[in-house]
């Protein structure tokens, strides 16, 4: 209920905590480690090496469960958006690392200065008197923590509907400086709804530790895997040089993987069978989308054809600027068409505008918008997005008129498709079961006026069938 206030407020709130939860854990590591130091001997890997050679299916056994003391750290990647780079390295390396080190350290020297401590070497750690504090601690600092994957979900979420792998949801931002920082309110109540069935399905946290040890291997392993094509294309780096690192990284990662393949049985299963669902939902989506936009560009018609036949088609010219909004990028949409043969009225300046997805995560001003003059006032505008921006119809306008587009932003009326699909019988296009998920998103995702940041005073819907 507090992530509406944005990222940047939740931080100010909890940040205090978070920072005595670390000081906290690493001085108790710390004290612990006083008491048995030979603990440091775990520096070294050549300790280590010496484990896994003397104990080669005990040590591949034992990665499962070691693995989970990474756990978050793939979260990072995800937030950049919302904090940046500087302000995770920094608290990373300056306490949060140090902390974690020290407190695991402090756990191994406990074990081994008193073995029966292995049932629960963390609470352990702490006198009796600091059992319930520490308790108390601990359940502020796991609430805090899940900011990391809610904010994370934040914005892979708003990048997911960019890349057009995902249906329109309500986007609210949440900071005046930080564009990344953002809200969406969909993805948040499915977050504590998901949660929620977890608790209930697994009941334990050893029960979900397979689960966790799968989901996040798994992440580790693809984003090394698609880090060789940031290599090459972004960095430039030799392809050999390329090659070797994620040879080298990948290795350690599809280790861990292999290792908590082993729990599968034991709750490793849920997050590939979600991690599944979720592909097969944006595939469907994906799919529906493509054919949607393929179809309306079968039922426009050319631009140049449509300029040409304008006075015939229209019998008078009203006063203002009519935007509509649409989805082909090469012709008149056949809403427009539709709007036209049935009133023969236009106004005298008639915007078509379109959005387009570009891979990059943002797009500056002076690449962003490309506007095209086809006579008898008729533009065509073309805004191209990045990944990381929310598209905004207003804005996009008044950057227009900056760059030299004569209209008046006083007399602006918005016109939008209100599409309805439906599937033609026996269609090849598209199978019936993913027509029928496609539909189900299409019918749940966030009105476009709300997603476009459309003015509701001036907007005009007009309804349109598609059949595919």
């Amino acid at each position: 209920m507090l992530q509406r206030r944005g990222t940047a407020n939740i931080g100010r709130l909890f940040g205090p905590v978070m920072v005595g939860w670390f000081l906290a854990i690493g001085l108790l590591g710390a004290v612990n480690i006083y008491a048995a130091p030979a603990i440091l001997k775990a520096v070294s890997p050549g300790e280590a090496a010496r484990f896994i050679f003397a104990n080669p299916l005990v040590a591949f056994a034992v990665m499962g469960g070691a693995f989970l003391a990474l756990t978050g750290a793939e979260a990072l990647y995800a937030d950049m958006g919302h904090v940046g780079p500087t302000a995770i390295r920094r608290a990373w390396f300056a306490l949060v690392l140090p902390a974690l080190l020290l407190n695991y350290f402090g756990q191994g020297a406990l074990v081994l200065a008193d073995p029966t401590a292995i049932d629960s070497p963390f609470y352990k750690l702490a006198p009796g008197w600091a059992l319930m504090p520490l308790v108390g601690l601990a359940a502020l600092a796991t609430i805090i923590a899940s900011q990391a994957l809610i904010s994370g979900v934040f914005s892979l979420t708003r990048q997911a509907m960019q890349l057009g792998l995902c249906p329109r949801m309500r986007i609210v931002p949440t900071s005046p400086e930080e564009a990344g920082q953002i809200y969406v309110p969909t993805a948040n109540w499915l977050l504590m709804i998901g949660s929620l069935l977890v608790v209930v399905l697994f009941k334990t946290s050893q029960h979900l530790a397979g689960a966790y040890g799968i989901a996040v291997s798994g992440t580790m392993l693809v984003t090394t895997i698609l880090l060789y094509r940031v290599a090459i294309e972004r960095w430039s780096w030799p392809p050999a040089l390329a090659i070797f690192i994620i040879v080298v990284f990948g290795a350690v990662d599809a280790t861990f993987l292999a290792s908590n393949s082993l729990k599968i049985v034991d709750g490793g299963w849920f997050p590939i069978t979600v991690g599944g669902a979720m592909v097969g939902l944006m595939l469907c989506w994906r799919q529906g989308s493509s054919l949607v936009r393929h179809r309306l560009q079968e039922m426009s018609m050319p631009l140049e054809q449509f300029v040409a036949n304008i006075d015939e088609m229209v019998v008078a010219r009203v006063p203002g600027v009519a935007v509509w909004l649409t989805k082909v990028e090469h012709g008149a949409s056949p809403v427009l068409l539709h709007h036209v043969k049935h009133n023969s009225v236009m106004h005298e300046r008639l915007i078509l505008m379109t959005f387009l997805a570009d891979r990059r995560p943002r797009v500056p001003v002076a690449e962003r918008h490309s506007i095209e003059r086809l006579g008898h006032g008729i533009y065509r505008i073309q805004v191209r997005l990045g990944f990381m921006q929310t598209p905004d119809v207003p804005a996009a306008l008044r950057n227009c008129k900056a760059l030299g587009l004569e209209i008046d932003l006083g007399h602006v009326y918005y016109y939008i498709a209100h599409e309805i699909v439906v599937r033609r019988a026996r269609s090849s296009a598209m199978a019936a079961i993913p027509f029928a998920i496609f539909a189900f998103l299409a019918r749940i995702a966030s009105r476009a006026p709300d997603f476009f940041k459309i003015p509701r005073e001036d907007l005009s819907e007009v309804g349109f069938h598609i059949d595919i």
